[in-house]
């Protein structure tokens, strides 16, 4: 119950879509029927309507909506120990535990299939570009398999592919038939709003979606290109008098409820006076999307760039700025872990590279 306290009135729609999907997954698991499925899935939605509107009347904790990168890994980034940090960063922590048990021949063949696949441009050469992508790629690998799992359930004619019809028959069936509770939450307005965020996520414009287009409607907030729908839809959760902006007043309702707490916690009035201070730019007593944007997409240090600069500083021999396939596998054991350098058999770094020297370092 904990997660729905957090959760005020406001949201919803946001919210209610992408509880529906989860719960979808595994009603299907287990049931493999259509009809069951609707049943439970029925109940479901009854039970969070009146969870969040219990949730929604008590005063909150603070609500979180900024979006930060996650660290790359909770080792130390030190090389000259060992390149533990390194392993993380590349393959993701699972992936690289899974190198940890392979033997050095074995990790270094699985690099080369690897290396084909961030070669986006398949011209022989690995850049910092497409190692700076591959890298955020590993890091989201729990998102990937999570549209993974849930795949099968909307591509219904199992063509690889997952249309919005194929979506919207799925997520809400009948119940664009059933009149809307009256609680204020509108069926046709979640899809409306789901459409458009699938509309932005299609890059072709055929309302298909390739599986890296689904996940980005699934988790927009992850890719650069669907910003503008994170901010208008937080927007548009925030906004109550429909004016297109944020003032105080929306932007502390988002966050806390006044009913029954005579006074304000602490860090509300803090939250107040970052709101002035800082949120509000341009002192108009209100926040744009411009405004919006920097408050919940902030500029973050870019950790995958400065490990993409990294690898490619310690492994470029001819020094021309990109690497080939035979100077990644020259360098495996800072691409990847095995059971060599697992246990420390091998030196992990010539003692002559100076740290302190690389561009970008951490």
């Amino acid at each position: 119950m904990e997660w729905a306290e957090t959760v005020s009135g406001d949201v919803l729609a946001c919210w209610m879509y992408r509880f529906v999907r989860l719960e979808a997954e595994a009603v299907f698991a287990e049931e493999k029927t259509r009809h069951l499925f609707s049943m439970e899935l029925r109940s479901l939605l009854t039970c969070l309507v009146m969870y969040v509107v219990y949730a929604a009347a008590k005063p909150t904790e603070k609500k979180e909506r900024v979006h930060h990168d996650p660290q790359l890994s909770n080792k130390e980034h030190n090389d000259q120990e060992n390149f533990d940090y390194d392993h993380d960063a590349f393959l993701g922590q699972e992936a690289a535990k899974t190198f940890d048990q392979l033997t050095p021949e074995e990790s270094r063949e699985r690099l080369g299939i690897i290396v084909g696949k961030i070669d986006a441009d398949k011209d022989g050469f690995v850049t910092e570009n497409e190692l700076k992508a591959w890298i955020k790629k590993a890091q989201k690998k729990y998102i990937y398999d999570n549209v993974d799992r849930q795949w099968k359930d909307f591509d219904l004619n199992s063509d690889g592919m997952i249309s919005w019809e194929e979506y919207k028959n799925v997520t809400y069936g009948t119940y664009l038939d059933e009149p809307d509770p009256d609680d204020g939450f509108s069926y046709k307005q979640m899809m409306s709003r789901d459409e458009r965020r699938f509309r932005m996520a299609d890059t072709n414009g055929d309302m298909i979606a390739s599986k890296e287009e689904f996940t980005a409607f699934l988790h927009p907030e992850e890719f650069d290109y669907m910003k503008e729908i994170v901010v208008l839809e937080t927007m548009e959760d925030i906004d109550k008098n429909g004016d297109g902006l944020i003032d105080l007043e929306e932007y502390i309702g988002d966050m806390y409820n006044h009913e029954g707490d005579s006074q304000e916690p602490e860090w509300v009035k803090t939250e107040r006076e970052q709101f002035a201070e800082f949120r509000d730019k341009n002192k108009d007593g209100k926040m744009d999307k411009e405004e919006t944007k920097d408050w919940i997409l902030p500029t973050d240090y870019d950790h995958a760039e400065a490990e993409a600069k990294h690898l490619v500083y310690e492994s470029d021999a001819d020094k021309d700025g990109k690497l080939t396939k035979e100077e990644i596998l020259e360098k495996y054991d800072l691409f990847v872990g095995s059971q060599v350098t697992q246990y420390g058999m091998v030196s992990v770094m010539a003692p002559w590279i100076s740290m302190t020297s690389l561009p970008g370092w951490i």
